[in-house]
């Protein structure tokens, strides 16, 4: 039975820590996977769905997921895809988004039938019908009736997305388009019936560690304030070296890196007076690649991003490691699996996926007495909207670069993106350079956030009052980068 949260979020983590427990023990076989089906949905009754079948079949789909794989065997969806839909679990959502409500008055004119050119719609003796196998949602009817009668039930999953990458089929499953797709992850925690998971390589994690490879966890800056103003990088850090980690290294110091050379950047394109992009969220680089292709060639930075940077660094520096980012975005899992960018991070874990992982050791992660900092504090600003372009201008002043007349837009979310690079694409915007980050405020809110994001920007406030005033240049002039590339093209 579940233990913890009963919640959605809580029965996918069950899931992911029971299989981590199994992987600690080398005990990953059919026959443990399919015992754990029954362990989790031990019947005679349903707990969340019509019956104990449609359940179990969730939980071992789950379970593939936890394991990095599809769904099934026979998906479509492609490896790289980090996102996929649990149709058993989708099914439960209503097919219609255009309903009847009880204002209806069964008009004797008839507005919202004769405004339907599909038929789709009959007069009962209460009110009217939509039959949803016939009806197109073009929204016709809705604005017929004079009584405002008729409803617009856009799913939340659809709602979230920011580029319209979702549909549904005729029996009214979620279909997710891989080429419009950023892999945001904003449609898992929108969706009330838990039908969208993603891949989980926790497994592997637990392997690599077993096998005695040398595992160094990477943790995102957001991580500070996401567990309390009393759990630092330092308690992250023991935690992690407790689960069985070589070591941890603080993302925000690959911020520091990403920052210096994406100042020459934007030197270079302010004297050519050539627009540009950040290069960091990888949602917003998807969305780049996917919808805006032109300015992906022409505008944007080509500086890795943080996790990449770090990943590179100890790749060069400790041979043969295996490197894993913790934080809060879905999307950073699509960027390790990117084959285009070289030395990039092995594996991503989310932070739910991360606690699972501590709990399947029955690990708890405590306050520090030591000090541990390997980023400035703009580097750990990265975490935040405008952190990135504030650590970037940092560094031409710290150059002596003239940086008064920068004009910035800062875009937190889908919708402010969209809007900027549209703008982008037609010549209309004024800026010189976006800072684009798909997730509202940031990655504190990002869509495996721990904590709601208020909570965790006043933890970091109390955490990133204790860090020192170390400048950018400086902090990183004892990172060997003459042995790796800081460039998305490895030059």
């Amino acid at each position: 039975m579940i233990t913890n949260d009963a919640s959605i979020v809580g029965f996918k983590h069950k899931i992911i820590e029971e299989m981590a427990r199994l992987a600690w023990k080398g005990e990953v076989t059919a026959e443990d996977k399919e015992e754990l089906v029954y362990k989790i949905i031990p019947g005679p009754l349903a707990q969340y769905r019509c019956c104990i079948y449609k359940e179990r079949e969730i939980v071992r789909r789950r379970i593939r997921l936890a394991e990095g794989l599809n769904s099934t065997p026979h998906s479509t969806t492609s490896e790289d895809m980090m996102i996929e839909v649990l149709s058993p679990a989708c099914e439960e959502c209503p097919i219609s988004s255009y309903v009847v409500t009880d204002n209806c008055r069964s008009c004797m004119g008839k507005p919202c039938q004769k405004a339907c050119a599909f038929g789709a719609i009959s007069i009962g003796d209460e009110r009217s019908r939509i039959n949803p196998n016939m009806c197109k949602e073009c929204g016709k009817c809705a604005e017929a009736c004079p009584y405002s009668a008729i409803a617009h039930l856009e799913r939340p999953c659809k709602k979230a997305c920011p580029v319209g990458a979702i549909t549904y089929d005729e029996y009214g499953v979620c279909k997710i388009d891989e080429s419009k797709c950023i892999q945001c992850g904003h449609c898992i925690h929108s969706c009330p019936f838990g039908a969208i998971g993603s891949k989980a390589f926790v497994v592997d994690v637990v392997n690599a560690i077993r096998s005695g490879k040398e595992v160094i966890a990477m943790c995102a800056p957001a991580t500070e304030g996401q567990f309390g103003e009393d759990i630092s990088m330092a308690s992250i850090r023991n935690a992690c070296k407790e689960l069985g980690f070589a070591d941890m290294v603080e993302v925000g110091l690959g911020g520091d890196m990403t920052a210096a050379y994406e100042a020459e950047e934007w030197a270079e394109a302010l004297e050519e007076g050539r627009k540009m992009t950040t290069s960091c969220c990888p949602a917003f680089i998807n969305m780049l690649k996917k919808h805006f292709p032109e300015q992906f060639k022409e505008n944007m930075s080509n500086v890795i991003s943080p996790m990449c940077a770090v990943s590179r660094y100890l790749k060069a520096t400790r041979p043969d490691c295996v490197t894993v980012f913790i934080g809060p975005c879905i999307a950073k899992k699509s960027e390790s699996r990117d084959k285009s960018i070289e030395g990039n991070a092995d594996y991503v874990m989310t932070y739910g996926e991360f606690r699972a992982l501590l709990r399947s050791k029955d690990i708890e992660v405590k306050p520090a007495d030591e000090d541990y900092q390997e980023a400035s504090i703009f580097g750990k600003g990265f975490a935040t909207s405008g952190g990135v372009a504030s650590a970037v201008i940092e560094c031409m002043k710290e150059r002596g670069i003239d940086e008064k007349d920068i004009k910035l837009r800062k875009c937190a979310g889908g919708k402010e993106c969209m809007q900027a690079l549209t703008l982008l694409k037609v010549g209309k915007i004024p800026e010189d350079f976006i800072e684009g980050m798909a997730c509202s405020g940031g990655c504190v809110g990002g869509p495996s956030k721990h904590v709601a994001e208020k909570e965790t920007l006043k933890a970091r406030q109390t955490l990133l009052g204790k860090a020192d005033d170390r400048d950018i240049l400086s902090n990183i002039k004892n990172i060997p980068m003459d042995k790796f590339s800081m460039y998305r093209d490895g030059e």
